[in-house]
């Protein structure tokens, strides 16, 4: 009975309610605050040292020639991979601490009974800062279908998610800078936000399957914690043990191919396939890009290095996209809860603004 009366006392006329629990108590101590702080500068100063200590180590302390290819690939390697691994670090603890207020519930109650249009715009922002992987997809999905979130808005969640993150972003700043970091966020954001509203104005639900449709929610009742800043450190510090623990291979692995091509493949080689004046380059990638099977510490390094030999930007940017957004895993994932047709339209869709974004910003840039 008390749980009754608690439940109805919350407000809610049915779907989605959350309740709130008690406060946590502990809190940040004047100690922690300046261990943090110190923690920071410490960064920062091993930061500014990675590009002579490559310079160091390449070309003094292993004797290679400057102009050798060698050389120029070991440097590389070097210097890419503490500081990717230093940026990923420090973002994805800021991150962690931010997506302590959205959870994949909060999200959820969010976008229940949001409209198309401005819920794919909501979904699709939401999607940039809740933790997501391939295998979450199903449940996350269900979940959003179970709380009367529209297919479209759903979707726009789907395809922002794994596409715009903050793994993503901090690589392509690290690696490249923060134009095409802002450039790609931008652009990929703008294609899970038009193609989920694409999706939505198909009226495509009867391709869900058919005993996810079935599932009737009833009133759900979400209890949420009040973290104090003390647990929010907390989560950005198991964010950091979490995320990086699982990516640091693809980070070397892509760091290490893009080395490769960095040191050995002449200048303006990739021009004449991955170049502007080869119109055929961004659906090439695109076609390229799908079946492989990698994430954003994988295949933004080689991005780089893609880039540094004359392949043009609009083709990288697509091929990047169509490997992350487009995966062949994540679809055979998502065909639990989709019908055939329904993929088929998702990756038509997606492919889509994919191959918009690649041609146009070959056309401008």
């Amino acid at each position: 009975m008390k749980t009754t009366e608690k439940i109805n006392s919350c407000g809610c006329d049915g779907g989605v309610c959350a309740l709130s629990a008690p406060v946590s108590q502990k809190k940040i101590t004047m100690q922690q605050l300046s261990l943090g702080f110190a923690g920071l500068a410490a960064w920062y100063v091993l930061y500014l040292q990675l590009l002579p200590f490559s310079n160091f180590f390449a070309y003094h302390l292993l004797q290679l020639d400057q102009g050798s290819h060698l050389g120029a690939s070991i440097q590389f390697f070097v210097y890419d991979t503490p500081k990717v691994m230093l940026l990923l670090t420090l973002i994805v603890f800021v991150v962690g601490m931010i997506r302590s207020f959205f959870t994949p519930e909060r999200t959820r109650m969010i976008l229940a009974g949001k409209r198309e249009s401005a819920g794919n715009v909501l979904s699709a922002l939401l999607g940039t800062v809740t933790p997501f992987c391939s295998c979450s997809a199903v449940p996350l999905f269900i979940g959003f279908v179970q709380a009367g979130v529209p297919l479209g808005v759903t979707l726009s969640f789907l395809i922002a998610a794994p596409m715009v993150n903050e793994i993503a972003v901090v690589l392509l700043y690290g690696l490249l800078g923060w134009k095409i970091a802002a450039l790609y966020m931008a652009t990929g954001l703008a294609v899970a936000i038009i193609a989920g509203w694409v999706i939505g104005r198909l009226h495509l639900e009867h391709h869900i399957e058919e005993w996810v449709r079935e599932i009737r929610m009833g009133e759900q009742i979400i209890v949420e914690e009040k973290l104090s800043w003390h647990d929010r450190m907390r989560m950005g510090g198991e964010a950091v043990k979490d995320i990086v623990g699982k990516v640091w291979l693809y980070v070397v692995a892509g760091i290490a191919v893009g080395a490769l091509i960095h040191g050995y493949v002449p200048e303006n080689f990739m021009a004449a396939i991955m170049g502007k004046d080869a119109w055929w380059s961004v659906p090439a990638a695109v076609l390229v890009g799908i079946p492989m099977y990698s994430n954003a510490a994988g295949i933004v390094p080689v991005v780089q290095a893609l880039l540094s030999k004359g392949a043009a930007l609009g083709t990288v940017l697509a091929f990047m996209m169509s490997v992350i957004a487009l995966s062949l895993p994540e679809m055979v994932i998502l065909r639990k809860v989709l019908k055939p047709t329904l993929i088929a339209v998702f990756i038509g869709v997606v492919g889509a603004g994919i191959l918009f974004t690649g041609f146009l910003f070959n056309l401008i840039i």
